[in-house]
């Protein structure tokens, strides 16, 4: 009786809300996908759900080595997901405020830029700058939040005194072009050197005097790096390979600027391959890290010895030789350490500045290396042709699921959600292995779809709808009402009406 009397409009109502609903639910789940990399729905039932409903009991102890070995892997993917200051970053008052003015967008996220920050205070700063007021000023200056406020503290702090500090940050900030930049740092160089030599004579007469010299050491070291890159992005390309020499032959110990990166690029600009082969020697060593310029200029290297003879259809005809196998060989390497890479050089994918920090194998270090390495490959005659055609082939050799890697350690799992705090909203982050759609949005678009089209289809023909959808139900119930026959006549009558009264 229920069903006769409902209307084509309840069943146009019906399924037509349902539509809306599932819409909705598809729409957040597939913006919550593209911005966090997981399902909302897959999320919230794995992490409240599943422990409400006695999925997992954590203080078992038959899950206790089960846990530890969680742990384990958690610090691993933690140190191998560490992120570090880009060696080739970019000038924020010349180059990136520049992109700014000009298209309006922001280059770098907050999360980058207080990194930076977090880096300055740490590379710039020491327990003693309150005995002198310059370095108490700048002391503050590299917290604050508004860029204008840093630029007035830097301005106050060299009213007082010649302070290296803050000619650092008005070249990095207040200076707009790259000559303007250049004649900050060679003040602060002059200011840094006078510091650098009087800590030097004080470092060993107590703890605060030597955390002075480490202080005064770090800002001289950055000031002669940066005035080396001035110098490159000038053209001055001799001078800033000689400049970045002495720097590393003065300070061999400081490695956590990556100098040798700097020097890699620019004797690939100046095409000394030989002293770029000597570079590598020393650097792409199996006890130290890698990184996409060590991996890739070393592909490059190997590649510039075929490139220009290389054809994919002689060689399947004929084999690959020893060379070419070798530079294919170092080809796959730097692809299975950092797979975003290729894409960016085969302008396959559009770039953009790169940002402040990198994460080593993600894609903020892939656009990174690209965004000044792509003219290198471009110089080789065949590279990147040779390139295309062997790049893949890399993933046939590592083990799928990525437990474990070919030549390097498995790829870490936690690349994706570093990249999207380090590069800007408006840049798709590339991921790798390449995430299929959740479950829960392939079922919603599904169920979208599908009422959708009943809602249309019953306001166009209600009549036949409405005998479908009672013939639809009648065919559900059907086993309910079989079941209720049967026990109708199994039960005796008498039973069977006392139990309808009650």
């Amino acid at each position: 009786m229920f069903l006769n009397t409902l209307t084509p409009k309840f069943y146009v109502a019906l399924t037509g809300t349902s539509s809306l609903i599932s819409g909705l639910i598809l729409i957040f789940e597939w913006w919550y996908f593209r911005k966090y990399g997981t399902s909302f729905i897959e999320q919230v039932s794995v992490s409240h759900l599943r422990p409400l409903l006695g999925g997992v009991d954590s203080s078992s102890p038959s899950n206790s080595n089960a846990s530890n070995g969680e742990a384990d892997s958690s610090r691993q993917s933690v140190s191998e997901c560490k992120v570090w200051r880009n060696p080739l970053n970019l000038f924020r008052g010349a180059e990136y405020n520049r992109y700014t003015w000009v298209t309006g967008r922001e280059p770098l996220t907050y999360y980058d830029m207080n990194l930076s920050a977090q880096d300055h205070q740490t590379f710039f700063t020491c327990d003693s700058d309150h005995l002198r007021p310059a370095d108490a000023i700048m002391q503050k200056a590299w917290r604050e939040r508004n860029p204008q406020a840093r630029i007035s503290a830097a301005h106050e702090a060299l009213e007082l005194e010649d302070c290296a500090t803050a000619y650092i940050l008005l070249a990095e900030e207040e200076a707009t072009t790259i000559m303007e930049a250049e004649r900050l740092f060679k003040q602060a160089l002059k200011a840094g050197e006078g510091c650098y030599r009087r800590s030097q004579q004080l470092q060993h007469h107590g703890t605060q005097y030597e955390a002075q010299h480490r202080r005064d050491t770090n800002v001289l070291v950055y000031i002669k790096r940066r005035l080396a890159m001035c110098s490159r992005k000038l053209g001055r390309t001799r001078e800033a390979v000689k400049m970045m020499r002495d720097l590393m032959k003065e300070f061999p110990l400081l490695s956590m600027f990556n100098i040798h990166e700097n020097l890699l690029e620019s004797l690939l600009e100046l095409q000394n391959y030989a002293d770029v082969q000597a570079v590598l020697a020393k650097y792409d060593d199996i006890s130290l890290p890698k990184s996409a310029t060590i991996c890739y200029t070393a592909a490059l290297l190997k590649a510039r010895a075929v490139s220009d003879k290389f054809s994919p259809e002689a060689a399947s005809r004929r084999g690959l030789s020893t060379a070419e196998m070798n530079a294919v060989e170092a080809i796959h390497r730097a692809v299975e350490f950092n797979p975003h890479v290729p894409k960016y050089l085969l302008e396959m994918k559009s770039l953009i500045l790169p940002p402040e920090h990198i994460l080593k194998r993600g894609d903020s270090e892939a656009i990174a290396y690209a965004f000044f390495h792509l003219q290198h490959w471009k110089r080789v005659e065949g590279a990147l042709n040779l390139l295309h055609c062997t790049w893949e082939g890399t993933f046939r050799m590592i083990p799928y699921p990525l437990e474990k890697g070919h030549l390097f350690y498995p790829y870490p799992i936690c690349t994706e959600t570093a990249d999207r705090e380090l590069l800007p909203m408006f840049h798709e982050v590339s991921v790798y292995p390449k995430k299929e759609l959740p479950f829960f949005i392939l079922f919603t678009a599904g169920l979208c779809s599908f009422t959708a089209m009943l809602a249309l289809l019953t306001h166009q023909f209600p009549e036949l709808m409405g005998v479908f959808a009672k013939a639809f139900l009648s065919t559900l119930f059907a086993p309910l009402n079989f079941i209720m026959e049967k026990v109708e006549s199994i039960l005796p009558s008498s039973l069977w009406h006392q139990l309808t009264r009650i």
